[in-house]
């Protein structure tokens, strides 16, 4: 049997630059620059392998034989040790690329193009609500079509909308995966709607107040308080409940509401300040609620920040009313069609909606504004109580 632990800890300190063997393969390589590294040499399979174990000022004597213990034992077993540490570590490095850690990463990459760099946690909710919590740990080359399917499947008839935002969120997940290098199937998410299903699922839209009923409903809101008046302003500029209710006194100026780009719908970088014009009407609502700003917001809560979406959905809710304040974008829409002859274009740039093809945009420099104005005087008349008589308007 080899003689083992030849050297000594004052030897491996004190050697000069050479070759020293411990024993048993491991051997400490010093340099004359003063480096040392250990070696352990073992014969596996018919051919010496040299396997480097550390530096000295990393690794002492003792760190060094425990080392080399190990990996001789693995010898023993007749396996080659530097391929058997090469596999340790793919392993460790599969571990550290769950389904969570590489979806947490992609949503890092995401957030410059998310309003407010995402920290609302919206594109990324889907994902931690449904999914992660079943198979987060999983590491994200094992994820398959069934996985994701098992994942889903409670969700898929129930709550089609968010098991459809999850689906393409695990998509952009998996396709960042395979953008690191990582060997993924990026067509899993495909392969487990096939398994899934179509949806049995029917979208239903935002209860709407029909638009006949717009002016009783705009009357009762009398009291002058916040959520009232909040209402009463995201009726009569048809926006929706976010810039509303995020409206600072800085982004009016005179008869003209310019709501910033990150509080529109859209991706950030791809949508743009948007212009409301504001009748008399809603520059009385808005005078009326200047008193009651703070911080420069012209909605605030009782306690801090803004008055909520459930504050106004509630208001409607304990009416009881079905329907909601997202609903009455509808409302307006639907006056225009009914009871205007409102060129289509105008009605759905009003509502910040895109219109027109992607030509016809490129081309258009102008946002309607005074044509809009028109309108929105007209809109106010009628909630205010008028006829809600045909209105002729200028085709632009």
């Amino acid at each position: 049997m080899p003689t083992l632990h030849k050297l000594t800890a004052k030897k491996v300190e004190k050697a000069d630059p050479g070759k020293y063997s411990d024993g048993g393969g491991l051997w400490l390589f010093k340099r004359p620059d003063g480096g040392a590294q250990w070696v352990l040499r073992v014969t596996v399979h018919g051919r010496r392998r040299e396997m480097g174990l550390g530096n000295l000022t990393e690794v002492s004597l003792r760190e060094a034989r425990d080392a080399a213990d190990k990996w001789r034992a693995v010898v023993r077993d007749g396996k080659d040790p530097i391929k058997e540490r090469e596999r340790i570590k793919r392993e460790a490095a599969r571990a550290d690329n769950t389904l969570k850690a590489v979806a947490e990463e992609a949503f890092e990459a995401r957030k410059a193009e998310l309003k407010g760099d995402g920290k609302a946690g919206r594109w990324f909710s889907p994902l931690e609500i449904h999914v992660l919590p079943k198979i987060g740990k999983v590491p994200v080359e094992e994820i398959d079509q069934r996985d994701i399917k098992d994942a889903l499947a409670p969700i898929w008839h129930t709550k089609a909308d968010t098991a459809r935002k999850a689906m393409n969120r695990l998509s952009i997940v998996m396709r960042h995966a395979a953008a690191m290098g990582l060997d993924v199937d990026v067509q899993a998410t495909e392969k487990a709607k096939a398994l899934l299903g179509k949806s049995r699922h029917e979208a239903q839209n935002i209860p709407a107040l029909p638009w006949q009923e717009v002016p009783n409903f705009y009357k009762s809101l009398s009291d002058g308080t916040v959520t009232h008046l909040a209402l009463r302003l995201l009726i009569l500029t048809a926006a929706r409940s976010l810039p509303v209710r995020f409206c600072r006194l800085d982004e009016i100026d005179g008869n003209v509401w310019t709501i910033p780009a990150k509080n529109m719908k859209g991706r950030k970088g791809q949508v743009e300040d948007f212009r409301v014009p504001l009748s008399e009407e809603a520059l009385a609502v808005i005078e009326q609620a200047k008193p009651l700003a703070r911080d420069g917001y012209l909605f605030p809560s009782v306690r801090r920040g803004v008055i909520s979406d459930a504050t106004m959905s509630r208001l409607m809710e304990r009416r009881p009313m079905d329907a909601r304040p997202h609903g009455f974008r509808s409302s307006f829409r639907t006056w225009c069609a009914e009871a205007t002859d409102t060129p289509e274009q105008i009605a759905e740039i009003t509502l910040a909606h895109v219109a027109g093809s992607k030509v016809e945009r490129a081309y258009r420099r102008t946002d309607y504004l005074e044509q809009r104005r028109v309108l929105m005087e007209r809109w106010a008349g009628f909630v205010k109580g008028g006829t809600g008589e045909v209105l002729q308007m200028v085709r632009a």
